[in-house]
């Protein structure tokens, strides 16, 4: 006698068999790119884009992509990542700049998309604006990953990450309040978009505020860092899921909540050890979640309904490019004024060219309702405009930075730093042999052969820290840095301190950065 298995039992084991397909080939591709030097010169992740368009050019779909399960389930994680590990010091930097092209940038990108398309194609204004919002975002996957590959600088990567994170939750917020305008069951109204969009954006920072210092004071009642992890993991998606059902933006709780658990609540609540387990978890679920994401994104493509529509794509990509320019360009020298941090050309160009748009876009454009006449060419369009975005902007950024030298430096700094880190360890190692208990029970030959081995090493990193120094004069300058990060560090750490010991109820705002600040303000008018 056997016992067949049920419908239920058959689905979830295809369903598996898919999932398992498409991680395979998602590691694979991943793998590939690290092992053979000229993969290398292609980010991860436009390669895996790539394989998906091979594995749709020959008809071969790994599984369908429903904008739920981007939104659900892949998104928090990825925006809870970038959030986690985006320090707000260099944010608050850049804040006036990030909030323009995040909150007003996106009114721009929809209105100059759409009445492009109203104006030169047989499109409606209604669905010309539900294009505009879903390629007004930049999306967080595609620039944070293309960054981290590339190198790029840390004023740029705050710059572009900060924006891609707010400007996520403003344009959903903006599609989600158009969507319902070429069904006939709302109306184009200033006034009542701006209360929606308030009302959205109020319950998502609420949301995630409220969640993010409640985690944060949580974990300051227990050390588990597995736990502390799984709470983390939690947060992103409890924030999301919680917000949208309360009628807000869960994109913007999830940014939010991420950056006060990665600034705050890992500084309260966590010790050095714990945010390392947290901070290595997330860049793993990332590095999972993006090779999925990426794969899937080429896979989706349909050849033959791009084609049919290929004239609208090119007006989009027209639209979108120059839109994007006059945005960047016009709210960039506007936050130059207001801005102690300045926004050079050449990094205005970069911030051009690298607003890509990715899986964000795609999943608003796919769940446009099906009763809505013009959604596929919603689809095809949007499609368009992103595979253009991935392939010929994505792989031409590194090009663009080279040309800018905006990345020159990139692998010295960070062979520098990682020299500098090396030092640090070595000296405390020495430290730790020094003042070891241990030492008395330990065969003094053997004891002095350690630390002559830490020594010997310890010589060999500062003579090639000279020797790098001599050769490559900026790399002093970020000594200078590292050692006022250190310091900002050690206060935090130290208020932190007080905060688990129960002897401070609020963490006390930083004295350090004011002074930091000012002496460098002195310096610089000194050098005047």
């Amino acid at each position: 006698m056997t016992i067949e298995p049920s419908v239920t039992e058959v689905s979830i084991e295809d369903n598996l068999e898919q999932f398992l397909i498409v991680l395979s080939v998602s590691l694979s591709v991943a793998t590939i790119s690290r092992i053979f030097s000229w993969f290398r010169q292609i980010p991860y992740t436009l390669l895996l884009v790539i394989v998906g368009l091979g594995l749709a050019f020959v008809d071969i779909r790994l599984v369908s992509l429903s904008p739920e399960l981007i939104l659900e389930i892949f998104l928090p994680p990825l925006l809870f990542e970038a959030a986690w590990n985006i320090r707000w010091r260099s944010l608050k930097n850049s804040l006036i700049p990030v909030s323009l092209f995040a909150v007003v940038g996106v009114v721009i990108s929809v209105v100059g998309v759409a009445f492009p398309l109203d104006y030169f194609t047989d499109m409606s204004l209604a669905t010309a604006l539900l294009i505009g919002a879903s390629l007004s975002s930049t999306d967080p996957v595609s620039v944070v990953a293309l960054l981290r590959e590339l190198g790029a600088s840390k004023r740029l990567t705050i710059l572009i990450e900060g924006e891609s994170l707010f400007n996520d939750g403003v344009a959903v917020v903006a599609f989600l309040l158009l969507v319902n305008i070429p069904l006939g069951i709302g109306e184009f109204d200033l006034s009542t978009i701006a209360i929606s969009f308030i009302t959205f954006a109020g319950i998502g920072f609420s949301v995630g505020g409220l969640i993010g210092f409640g985690i944060s004071y949580l974990t300051q009642r227990f050390d588990l860092p597995l736990v502390e992890q799984s709470l983390t993991l939690v947060s992103a998606y409890g924030t999301y899921l919680i917000t949208e059902e309360l009628g807000g933006s869960g994109v913007i709780g999830v940014v939010i909540a991420g950056i006060i658990l990665g600034n705050f609540g890992s500084r309260i609540g966590m010790n050095p050890r714990t945010r390392q387990l947290v901070s290595e978890f997330w860049d793993f679920l990332a590095f999972f979640v993006n090779s999925i994401v990426f794969l899937l994104i080429g896979d989706q493509i349909n050849f033959i309904s791009l084609k049919s529509n290929f004239g609208l794509i090119v007006m989009a990509i027209a639209a979108v490019s120059v839109t994007r320019a006059i945005m960047i360009f016009a709210l960039g020298n506007i936050s130059n004024l207001f801005s102690k941090t300045k926004t050079n050309l050449p990094e205005q160009t970069v911030l051009w060219w690298g607003g890509l748009r990715g899986s964000v876009s795609i999943a608003l454009a796919l769940s446009v309702p099906e009763i809505l006449s013009s959604r596929q060419e919603i689809i095809d369009t949007v499609f368009g405009v992103v595979l253009f975005s991935l392939l010929v902007q994505g792989l031409s950024m590194k090009w663009l930075l080279s040309t800018l030298n905006l990345v020159d430096d990139q692998p010295q700094r960070q062979e520098y730093s990682e020299l500098l880190a090396r030092k640090v360890a070595m000296k405390r190692v020495l430290n730790y042999l020094a003042n070891n208990e241990l030492a008395l029970e330990i065969d003094p030959e053997y004891y002095r052969y350690q630390q002559e081995l830490v020594k010997g090493e310890l010589k060999n990193i500062k003579e090639k820290i000279d020797n790098m120094q001599q050769k490559y004069d900026d790399l002093r300058s970020l000594t200078m840095e590292q050692l006022n990060e250190q310091l900002l560090d050690i206060e935090a750490d130290t208020y932190a301190e007080f905060i688990r010991a129960g002897q401070l109820n609020e963490n006390l705002s930083s004295i350090l950065q004011d002074i930091i600040a000012k002496a460098g303000d002195a310096e610089f008018i000194d050098k005047d």
